[in-house]
């Protein structure tokens, strides 16, 4: 039993060691030379225009659920007024960021680990290689720039809708002034709570990419193979956007704490 214990650990360490350099020629693959412009465009479109609607519609009834949930405790205690303002906060600093990077996953994510997979068992990567081709620039690169490009702006398209959604249910439903919506916004929501959303958004786009690419690259066994490599993929991303969601929390309001908050007091 402690011997496969020690076996697991291993083989885990083993993993994350092969990721971090498989990060690092992806790298090294997309910035030394940049992938045709042709490729990165169709990738933009793939991975930014088509998830589009699935994020719209995460954003915007997140902001409605969001608001309608807030508006009904707050009420009870004479402060209705701060609606807005907390949407407005969880959408930008948590919300936002990790909902878009689940859903592209979801979306996004499994087909570029599917699409991998199956030109690795079907030897279609390794024809590459033996044509002098590197597999890295022409199927990863494209999907790592276009993703840490366009997870952000969906993130912040998100975002934008999520506070509409809550203005539309605050104003329309429950009757509140949308002045009352708004005004709180501006005095409580600093530029580093947006630059949390948007770092995070950067950081979560990172993974989601590499990881996928990364389970695809390294798929074995057949159709069936792909099929696992899949689902670990999505899974992986998941729990890594959840864990690096609260560490990136921790740290990003540490450093607020200790070098930037007193400036301003």
């Amino acid at each position: 039993m402690l011997g496969k214990a020690i076996l697991l650990v291993i083989n885990i360490f083993s993993a994350f060691g092969a990721y971090v350099i498989f990060i690092y020629k992806v790298f090294i693959a997309a910035f030394k030379k940049t992938p045709p412009w042709h490729v990165l465009r169709e990738q933009f479109y793939s991975i930014g225009v088509l998830s589009f609607n699935v994020v719209a519609i995460t954003g915007l009834s997140t902001g409605i659920i969001l608001a309608a949930q807030s508006f009904y405790q707050l009420s009870e205690k004479g402060l209705a007024g701060v609606t807005g303002l907390m949407v407005a906060k969880a959408m930008i600093t948590e919300l936002g960021p990790v909902l878009t990077a689940l859903m592209v996953t979801g979306r996004v994510g499994s087909a570029m680990c599917a699409e991998l997979g199956t030109m690795k068992v079907t030897e279609q990567i390794d024809a590459m290689r033996s044509m002098a081709v590197n597999p890295l620039r022409y199927l990863v690169a494209p999907r790592f720039i276009s993703g840490i490009f366009m997870i952000p702006l969906l993130t912040i398209f998100s975002i934008l809708l999520g506070i509409f959604g809550g203005y539309a249910i605050a104003t329309l439903y429950f009757g509140m002034p949308g002045s009352n919506y708004f005004d709180p916004m501006p005095a409580n929501i600093s530029a580093f709570d947006i630059f949390t959303g948007v770092f995070k958004s950067f950081c979560f786009g990172i993974f989601l990419v590499t990881i996928c690419c990364y389970k695809g690259m390294d798929t074995k066994g057949g159709a069936a193979g792909v099929g696992k490599a899949t689902t670990s993929s999505v899974v992986i991303s998941y729990v890594t956007i959840l864990i690096s969601d609260f560490l990136l929390t921790l740290a990003l309001n540490n450093i607020y704490q200790e070098f930037i908050s007193d400036k301003y007091i």
